[in-house]
């Protein structure tokens, strides 16, 4: 298994993550913008959408999560004033919205998309770099390679059905070990920069403005030599979620 796939570069460099162009389940809105990039038994994906013009949705049909990295997104949901999120703006959509979305011109995003067999929250929750940061706990003393981080935490969406969550989060620097993820992870770096060591002994550096997406059981460590900050989501975790 991989361990983790690259969805965007905010230096421009080209992703050669290998993905499909396609629709995430029925009735998927985003379907013809959409470029899946993982798809796991757990019915979440990853990717990236590249989206010019309007969409009226009277169902969004799961829950996902999107980050602008390119352009200008308007988002309308009933009841609720619209959303404009530009670069490092993200939101959460809940299953069941009614949802009107708008880009006057090319707007680029990664997302996280999970199947739900339930109900949910529904309508728009944002995701944004000034959070209302709480203390979280660190790691536990196992994991770490350097002394236990200072983390904050802002919890922006649960969904215990679907085993997912997506909160925003900052910590001081740290190093971890390489251990198997205990969840499927979306990762949006909103700022500082992060090496995650492989057991191959390979290393993966993303920066402020990459986005990552770790697979379940994937092997990856951490290592920060300052401030990081990201946008993540987590899937599919059947014990208590631990920050990597």
């Amino acid at each position: 298994m991989a361990a983790a796939f690259v969805l965007h570069r905010a230096d421009g460099a080209p992703v050669s993550t290998s993905h499909r162009r396609g629709a995430f389940g029925q009735n998927d809105p985003f379907g013809r913008h959409r470029e899946i990039i993982w798809e796991g038994s757990d019915s979440i994906a990853p990717g990236r959408i590249s989206l010019i013009g309007e969409l009226h949705v009277p169902c969004f049909p799961h829950i996902e999560t999107i980050v602008v990295v390119e352009g200008r997104l308007t988002l309308e949901a009933a009841g609720m004033a619209p959303l404009v999120l530009g670069a490092q703006d993200g939101a959460v959509i809940g299953a069941g919205t009614t949802l009107r979305v708008r880009a006057e011109s090319r707007a680029l995003l990664v997302f996280c998309a999970a199947a739900c067999n339930g109900p949910t929250k529904s309508g728009l929750l944002p995701l944004r770099a000034d959070a209302n940061f709480k203390p979280s706990s660190s790691l536990p003393a196992e994991l770490l390679l350097s002394p236990a981080p200072q983390c904050r935490s802002d919890s922006v969406f649960t969904d215990e059905v679907a085993a997912y969550s997506a909160d925003t989060w900052d910590s001081t620097p740290y190093h971890r070990i390489v251990r198997p993820h205990r969840s499927n992870q979306f990762i949006y770096l909103l700022a500082g920069s992060v090496r995650f060591p492989t057991p191959d002994g390979s290393v993966l550096s993303l920066g402020t403005g990459d986005a990552l997406f770790v697979p379940k059981g994937a092997s990856i460590g951490w290592e920060s030599n300052n401030r990081v900050a990201k946008f993540y989501v987590s899937q599919n975790v059947r014990a208590p979620i631990e920050r990597d």
